[in-house]
């Protein structure tokens, strides 16, 4: 075990390393510049910005400055919040980020793994269909699509619901929502199918031979077996509800980093990007790494290499 976490540590490492390259040249290769669209700043002044944030030297001289910063835990200067660095940026509204797609993680597994087990264990009746109908919607609609109907539905029509911000505990749910339809959809149809899969093994029908009743069945032996697949999708449901809940913050406008980081793209703040990338990067291996270990505990006759 411990062979395997440091071998992907260093694996880890080396994937934020090549993300931070790629995305610091993408970057750079960019037309324009980040002080560009400013039309009431002069040329002068212009000029004199790109020299304080080092952007009017060499391109492989600005890589290894900023590789080295990035060594010692530095992500650079915000290029349009003036006098901010990007680590205070983002660790000042990663909690809210983190915080919603965290609830939005939480409802997805507490929904959609009993509606799986629900649509398998009733297979071919009405409540199978219903079920699947509804993980068929979920997968097809976007989150920005969820959050309008939710917005304007829930928020603008019946007023049932706050529309801006996270200011108390009902402002949630709206965005928790749009985020955990999609994963709780897909949690919905891999359980579904992995428990049918487990369910129609050898030993289950033994089990069923014997006497021993469905329920106990279903929890006693084929979940801890079914369940396996939808940690997998741990990982990258995770990834994905941090990078959808950047569109998402900013419908709802809720004041975390997704919508600092579309402001980023807008005004081209690049070392904002670049910081914002490799965070993401950095999350997702370290969930991988935490799925693969919580994979092994649960099974293990699955062996890390």
């Amino acid at each position: 075990m411990a062979k395997y976490i440091v071998k992907r540590v260093a694996m880890g490492i080396f994937s934020v390393f090549i993300v931070a390259t790629l995305t610091f040249f993408i970057m750079n290769l960019v037309p324009g510049g980040p002080f560009v669209a400013e039309k009431s700043i002069s040329k002068a002044a212009q000029q004199a910005l790109a020299e304080k944030y080092g952007l009017d030297k060499p391109l492989g001289v600005q890589y290894l400055n900023y590789m080295n910063s990035l060594i010692h835990g530095d992500m650079g200067l915000s290029l349009k919040q003036r006098g901010r660095t990007v680590n205070q940026i983002i660790f000042s509204k990663l909690p809210v980020s983190a915080r919603t797609a965290g609830l939005a993680v939480v409802v997805a597994l507490c929904v959609g793994i009993p509606l799986g087990c629900l649509s398998a264990y009733n297979r071919g009746k009405w409540a199978d269909n219903l079920i699947i109908v509804f993980a068929t919607c979920g997968i097809a609609i976007p989150s920005f699509i969820s959050s309008v109907v939710l917005l304007y539905t829930f928020g603008m029509n019946l007023k049932l619901l706050p529309t801006v911000g996270l200011n108390e505990p009902a402002a949630y749910i709206m965005p928790v929502t749009a985020l955990a339809i999609y994963p709780t959809a897909y949690i919905t149809r891999l359980m579904r199918s992995s428990l049918l899969d487990v369910m129609g093994q050898d030993y289950m029908r033994t089990a069923r031979a014997k006497g021993v009743s469905s329920v106990k069945i279903l929890f006693k032996h084929a979940l801890r077996n079914a369940i396996l697949p939808v940690i997998t999708y741990v990982g990258p449901m995770l990834a994905g509800l941090m990078t959808g809940s950047f569109v998402v913050e900013k419908i709802f406008s809720i004041p975390g980093l997704g919508r600092d980081f579309v402001s980023a793209i807008t005004n081209r703040d690049y070392m904002m990007i670049m910081g914002t990338t490799i965070l993401l990067a950095t999350l997702v291996i370290v969930a991988n790494v935490v799925v693969d270990i919580l994979y092994k505990i649960i099974d293990p006759r699955i062996k890390l290499k």
